[in-house]
């Protein structure tokens, strides 16, 4: 089975753009979406073949994570359990026989680094979340997590030292959280830097592939085996973003 991440930056602007085409390739069993922007789940998008599952930010056209599914899961959690972010829909988890899908967007630490103390909090929290999933069974976490954790995770390190999404306490919360037993699923794959999946609209960093790796999916190390493939989609057009991959050798429907 195949899922897909994607920061789509407007749902509907998505629409107009790649991600029909995405929805029509028949490749994905699950799709995950962050900074929808929309209080409600397009016609396109409500009924076969999918099963959608919105979770929304109380500020209008502000955040919010979509899940589209095949298989209906068997149990959906919107939140994390935390007031301050719940609020915002960043985190759906969806629960499957053999593991769960966690479908995050990340706080942006924003340019002026004002939030960076929240989006710590966030990665706490976070953090405790999967952890008490993990308790229960492996976990697939898809999404952008504002951060990128390597020098070859970005074009220009030394320029963006200290900058939103490449502080050493973001990077560091990030190499942690991977050392407490999670796989970074493009890394086993693809050690060489020069792959993105971020670009500012601005000079033509995407013409230039002057970007960041920030979207990702991370599996704990005992999926580690069923990963089949990993990949990042940077010829589908819609957002500043690309969608990523992960294929394992699971199905959404059947227990081991």
């Amino acid at each position: 089975m195949k899922l897909v991440s994607w920061n789509v930056n407007g749902l509907r602007s998505a629409l107009r753009k790649g991600l029909p085409v995405l929805l029509g390739s028949g490749q994905y069993s699950v799709v995950l979406l962050q900074e929808t922007k929309t209080d409600f789940v397009p016609a396109a998008l409500d009924g076969p073949p999918w099963h959608a599952y919105l979770n929304p930010a109380q500020r209008k056209g502000y955040s919010g994570v979509l899940s589209l599914c095949r298989i209906a899961p068997r149990s959906v959690i919107h939140g994390i359990g935390d007031p301050r972010f719940d609020r915002e829909g960043r985190v759906s988890t969806l629960e499957f026989p053999k593991f769960y899908v966690v479908n995050a967007y990340f706080v942006n630490a924003q340019r002026s680094l004002a939030r960076l103390p929240a989006k710590l909090e966030f990665d706490r929290s976070i953090e405790r979340w999967i952890r008490r999933l993990r308790r229960k069974k492996p976990v697939v976490v898809g999404g952008d997590f504002n951060v990128a954790h390597e020098d070859r995770d970005i074009a220009r390190p030394a320029a963006n030292e200290g900058s939103a999404g490449f502080t050493a306490e973001e990077r560091r919360w990030f190499g942690r959280f991977l050392r407490s037993g999670y796989l970074d699923t493009f890394r086993m794959f693809e050690p060489e830097g020069g792959h993105y999946t971020w670009w500012t609209y601005r000079v033509r960093a995407r013409e230039q592939n002057v970007g960041w790796r920030i979207d990702y999916f991370l599996v704990s190390k005992e999926l580690g085996p069923r990963v089949r493939s990993a990949a990042i989609l940077g010829e589908v057009r819609g957002s500043d973003h690309a969608p990523v991959t992960v294929e394992l050798a699971d199905s959404l429907g059947t227990a081991s």
